[in-house]
């Protein structure tokens, strides 16, 4: 189900609300690249600073938009459990077709916990649920171990999202979870190294910028064809790894979307905008691959 290509994508504001024009535009265009799926509602899109009423109106308005031209794979994770099984049911209702599940952060829960908090919300959903290993931003991650006993215990948990940099960590995933367990890159430039080592996927930020740059280099990656994978990964490393060095995701994408026109660089405290000078360099990042 998740092989392929999925957009992280940003949430558009104007004005303190949800931009609906400027949202639904962005999804017609990864539609148009030819993107496996959408993932609203993640890190990217800003769920932290978001309440529970918007958080679904962003999942709803997802799920409307893409009118099943592309799978919508929702943001519904939380550091509590009852409210990851709200949120994700809430989005079952509203019709998503999976739900991306993040490790608990900040109450850094023991790995039993963290099964314990995985299991209960499979089995209050019939969604599909890719896990989501991010120890940058939960403090901790999903131990190897399990992952695996996730995956053979609940059936609905049938992906991994890994964001932890390591290619180490996919070596050893793939020797412990079901051979139809899927596993996903969560970074960028991390791409090619991770599906070379047994990765299915990309959950990718900078499509929201370059969808059809990000399903090319992941596609030839999934037909064996790692040369030519080779040369995309190194012509558009600098923008991979500048769109993540600049500032704390996703303040550089959403500025760079917003040099293009396609919706407004509005984003929420505690994030702030790029400063001028770092907006600067974005920009002339951007004009080196002929974005603006």
């Amino acid at each position: 189900m998740f092989a392929g290509t999925f957009t992280a994508l940003i949430t558009p504001f104007r004005d303190g609300s949800l931009d609906h024009e400027a949202f639904k535009a962005l999804i017609d265009r990864q539609v148009a690249a030819g993107i496996t799926g959408i993932v609203p509602v993640g890190t990217t899109g800003e769920s932290p600073t978001l309440n529970s009423d918007e958080h679904l109106e962003v999942i709803k308005a997802a799920v409307e938009y893409a009118n099943k031209r592309t799978l919508v794979v929702a943001g519904s994770g939380a550091n509590s459990t009852v409210e990851a099984i709200h949120l994700t049911q809430a989005a079952e209702k509203a019709g998503a077709d999976a739900s991306l599940q993040v490790c608990p952060y900040y109450n850094k829960p023991s790995q039993e916990g963290l099964y314990q908090h995985y299991k209960t919300v499979a089995a209050n959903t019939s969604l599909p649920i890719m896990l989501y290993s991010v120890p940058g931003r939960s403090v901790i991650e999903i131990g190897i171990e399990t992952v695996a006993r996730l995956a053979t215990d609940c059936e609905n948990i049938i992906a991994n999202k890994e964001a932890g940099g390591s290619v180490d960590r996919v070596n050893q995933l793939v020797q412990v979870v079901p051979e139809d367990f899927q596993i996903l890159s969560g970074d960028d430039p991390l791409t090619l190294p991770f599906m070379s080592c047994g990765a299915v996927g990309l959950v990718s930020v900078a499509a929201n910028l370059i969808p059809e740059v990000m399903v090319s280099l992941v596609n030839r990656c999934l037909e064996g064809e790692y040369a030519e994978a080779l040369e995309l990964q190194k012509r558009y490393y600098p923008l991979l790894s500048g769109l993540m060095g600049l500032d704390t995701n996703p303040v550089p994408i959403k500025s760079a979307v917003a040099l293009q026109g396609h919706c407004t660089d509005e984003i929420r405290l505690p994030l702030v905008n790029l400063t001028d000078e770092k907006t600067e360099t974005l920009r002339s990042l951007l004009k080196t691959y002929a974005l603006l």
